[in-house]
């Protein structure tokens, strides 16, 4: 299997608001750079979809790193939420419907394909990929406040 670094980050201007996620996907120092935007959404969802985006370009199954500094994404696999959400049918400890559902849904057959080891980075830190993918996904809501002046 090919072994694949995936750079994400999310980002939201109010929460709920315009929002914009961005993804490097880098294979044998090869970079493919993903960013795109939503008016109306949520930082967990930029968040969600910048991995969901950049695991979807991935065209067979390999080994990914994934580095986020979104808690809620790393966690969800590291403390395995994820199998308790599907045990109790997309219901939190607490009976409360798993918000985003829809997105988990689409990284979780992602997540099948491949061989995933997930990191968690510091967010606004000194990571350079983590910093771009950032400037990627604030760079994604300046084009939809821009459209919107117009």
């Amino acid at each position: 299997m090919k072994n694949i670094t995936l750079y994400t980050d999310g980002a939201c201007s109010g929460n709920p608001g315009m929002g914009g996620w961005g993804a490097i996907l880098n294979y044998n120092g090869v970079e493919k750079v993903l960013s795109g935007g939503e008016d109306f959404t949520t930082n967990n969802r930029m968040e969600l979809t910048a991995v969901i985006e950049g695991l979807e370009r991935i065209k067979e199954p390999c080994n990914v790193d994934i580095y986020s500094d979104s808690a809620y994404v790393v966690n969800a696999f590291l403390q395995d939420w994820i199998t308790s959400w599907v045990a109790n049918g997309w219901r939190t400890k607490g009976k409360g419907e798993v918000l985003n559902s829809d997105l988990w849904k689409r990284l979780i057959a992602q997540v099948e394909r491949h061989n995933i080891t997930w990191h968690k980075v510091k967010g606004h830190a000194d990571n350079e990929l983590n910093n771009r993918c950032d400037a990627l996904a604030r760079g994604e809501i300046e084009k939809i406040r821009k459209t919107k002046e117009q």
